[in-house]
């Protein structure tokens, strides 16, 4: 990392070799044709995509002492489209699950949607409005185990019903994580989920909310999806929707998820701007 002051989001020594032996073995495979390393460490690409991740910034504000656009943009859209952004979360997932005293592979699911406002710079071809939470922009399936750890992500317009979604999403997990035979949904999940589950050899059960009982209720099985919910937006960058493609929000989302899962496996956390704040108080 050189002698620059670090940051909040950036890699610690501990967190660096959890993820980075995964890195390296993708460089490794992938040389570069003239021999050339490259100028900047993967280290550094990573703590340009946290950085950018955790604080929402444009491409074009990166801090000068972090990798440039350039640098980060190419490998963000490398690991992106080769599905390294994913494998490499996958393989600390399975790490995580057996740190809490899990199979590698979940055996059930839990699915959600969470409709995303998009930034005016966004293709409206790839936008609609969500009818039901008057919402325009984008929308973002999850689906997580049962320690709320992803499996898959699909993003789409948010003119896109649930059971559409939730149709892929139970796709990419039997394509991913064929052990998967249970998930719950919620009352957005309509029969053709439920459908579409029997055929891939999953049991789909909604899990619906009480109508008697007032205010927040978490409920059994789908709040995990919720605390999910709650994570990702501590990453800047995903509260709205600012990319241009929705490949590029799914892999946005696999970085904050790697984020998360290599905190969880150093037992370390990111400084919070409430910590800082209260920190600063006492001084």
């Amino acid at each position: 990392m050189g002698e620059r002051a670090a940051y909040p989001s950036d890699l610690t020594d501990e967190q660096w070799a959890v993820v980075g032996p995964f890195l390296q073995a993708w460089k490794d495979r992938h040389p570069s044709v003239s021999g050339h390393q490259g100028r900047y460490e993967l280290r550094e690409i990573v703590n340009s995509i946290f950085y950018q991740n955790r604080t929402g910034c444009q491409w074009a504000y990166l801090p000068h002492d972090l990798p440039p656009k350039s640098a980060t943009y190419y490998y963000f859209a490398r690991w992106r489209d080769d599905g390294t952004d994913q494998v490499i979360h996958d393989l600390l997932r399975c790490q995580a699950r057996e740190k809490a005293g899990r199979r590698e592979d979940p055996t059930a699911v839990v699915l959600d949607t969470q409709s995303i406002r998009a930034a005016n710079h966004v293709p409206a071809a790839t936008t609609g409005k969500d009818a039901a939470k008057k919402v325009p922009g984008r929308k973002r399936g999850l689906a997580v185990d049962a320690l709320g750890l992803i499996i898959a992500v699909v993003v789409t317009a948010a003119s896109v019903t649930d059971n559409a979604i939730g149709v892929r999403l139970l796709d990419n997990v039997v394509a991913h994580t064929p052990t998967v035979t249970k998930a719950w949904v919620d009352a957005g999940f309509k029969d053709d989920v439920q459908i579409h589950g029997a055929v891939r050899g999953i049991d789909v059960e909604q899990v619906l909310r009480s109508d008697t009982t007032a205010g927040f209720v978490p409920l059994a099985r789908r709040w995990v999806v919720e605390q999910t919910n709650g994570t990702l937006m501590l990453h800047r960058r995903l509260v709205r929707e600012y990319e241009s493609r929705p490949a590029s929000a799914v892999s946005r989302t696999w970085w904050a998820s790697t984020a998360n899962l290599v905190r969880r496996l150093t037992g370390t956390a990111t400084t919070s701007w409430r910590d800082q704040r209260s920190r600063s108080r006492r001084c």
